[in-house]
């Protein structure tokens, strides 16, 4: 069975790096018979006396049933416990190629070990104690980094920097826990609840606090973490594909004189202030009997309804126009910017006219074609998602999983804290809300877990990770 000891105990294999052409590739093994299956399936080019740990050997992966030679390899046997997963760990370094990369892999597999699933590697590094969930969770988090702020927080999370926000919040519940349960274990005696009105005071400032701001930064994370969907929109012949490939700064769309050139949704991901972002060109929004451009509108109109924000695009050299305004009031209860675009060959009147039109609404006035006002564009792009001017993104800030825990500690700490708080106090059910708490955030780096939440967690890595 999976949850068996010999299923957890069995050595695992598995290739590292993704297969395909390329200069090198890696086999990885962790388990008891790594070294065994050094001695049994490496040539080396010079005798080795002792296998040194963490030492690079150059030879051959040979198959022992043959004596046929399958690569030119680097290897190393680390041991245990200063590896990753803290069992005796066998690399193997050769060329990066499908049949080669199986070839040794089948070898492997052959003297004993088994294939591991997805994760299971950083699986046994957090079982046995190397990493805390968080930690684990923050390998996959640094894999997947699609910006450079993404990639800070996951470093941040990798060094510990969650659980060690968490430990003085968790040593406070502790501390009041242990003033509950002496009022719960000494009934008849007369020991003051260290008066619970101070007590209430204490949890909110030293734990309430804490989850609270913990919580305020899942958002921003999110954001860094997940990107945001920008839709550029407007009627057609507005500029909307022109400024798509401004501010990717490649011609990706199509643009020519023709109204409706655009007639489906193009995207492309781009880094705008840090954060990832997923472009968005739509068809442009009018009536039409065409039915490819309908279907187009119609998308368009679907993908404004999902957007994070919503670049709306006019055409600076023309007055607003009555399907301008029509157009604005379907946008305008989405987050959103006015871009008021061809200020280059725009005369001073359109364009005070469109500065008081549109009244509540931030514009910002570009050239796409001579890329004039990207700059000021993606800074109001940044504060309208981020909701602050200096873009300061979070040291921590926890991930959906993480929130959900922080969330369920927030719900039972309120409960104790109601419970403290009214006249007559029951110790008995202040302990249980402050137990709730702690198991929540156990959660968070894994003190408190189940099997299936594991399994959830790690099937979402790469094999060999």
């Amino acid at each position: 069975m999976k949850d068996s000891l010999a299923y957890t105990e069995a050595t695992i294999a598995a290739i590292a790096t993704p297969v395909g052409p390329g200069a090198i590739g890696v086999v990885k093994v962790s388990g008891a018979l790594s070294e065994r299956i050094f001695r049994r399936l490496f040539k080396p080019k010079k005798e080795i006396s002792e296998i040194q740990s963490h030492r690079l050997y150059y030879g051959y992966i040979q198959d022992p049933s043959t004596g046929e030679i399958i690569d030119e390899v680097l290897i190393t046997l680390m041991k245990a416990p200063h590896t990753y997963t803290r069992e005796d760990v066998l690399e193997i370094y050769g060329h990066s190629g499908y049949f080669v990369l199986t070839k040794i892999l089948e070898l492997v597999l052959r003297e004993g070990a088994r294939l591991a699933e997805p994760g299971e590697f950083t699986r046994r590094a957090f079982l046995n104690g190397r990493l805390d969930l968080s930690q684990a969770e923050a390998i996959q988090e640094l894999v997947t980094a699609r910006s450079e702020e993404a990639l800070r927080l996951a470093l941040n999370q990798l060094r510990g920097a969650l659980a060690e926000r968490l430990r003085p919040v968790k040593e406070a519940l502790l501390s009041a826990l242990a003033v509950v349960e002496v009022a719960v274990d000494f009934p008849d005696e007369d020991v003051e609840l260290l008066s619970h009105y101070e007590l209430a005071d204490q949890l909110e400032k030293e734990v309430l606090g804490p989850i609270e701001e913990l919580l305020a930064c899942y958002r921003h994370g999110r954001l860094f973490r997940e990107g945001i969907a920008v839709v550029i929109a407007g009627r057609p012949n507005v500029g909307k594909s022109s400024l798509l490939n401004a501010l990717l700064m490649e011609e990706r769309a199509i643009v020519t004189p023709v109204p409706g050139t655009t007639r489906d949704v193009i995207e492309e991901m781009a880094t705008i202030r840090g954060l990832p972002v997923r472009l968005i060109d739509t068809a442009g929004l009018r009536e039409t009997t065409d039915l490819v451009e309908e279907i187009g509108v119609r998308r368009a109109r679907e993908k404004i309804a999902q957007a994070d924000i919503v670049l709306f695009v006019v055409d600076g050299t023309e007055e607003p126009s009555s399907e301008d305004f029509r157009l604005y009031e379907e946008i305008r209860s989405r987050p959103h910017l006015v871009v008021v675009n061809k200020i280059d060959i725009a005369s001073e009147e359109t364009l005070t006219l469109w500065r008081e039109t549109l009244p509540g609404s931030r514009k910002i006035f570009i050239s796409a074609k001579e890329r004039k006002g990207l700059e000021a564009l993606a800074e109001a792009m940044f504060e309208t998602i981020v909701g602050e001017k200096t873009g300061t993104v979070p040291q921590v800030a926890p991930n959906l999983r993480q929130k959900m825990a922080l969330e369920k500690a927030k719900e039972a700490l309120i409960q104790a804290l109601s419970h403290l708080r009214s006249p007559n106090v029951l110790p008995e059910l202040v302990a249980v809300d402050l137990r709730d708490a702690l198991s929540h955030l156990g959660e968070i780096t894994g003190e408190a877990t189940t099997e299936d939440l594991l399994d959830r967690i790690f099937s979402q890595f790469c094999l060999g990770k």
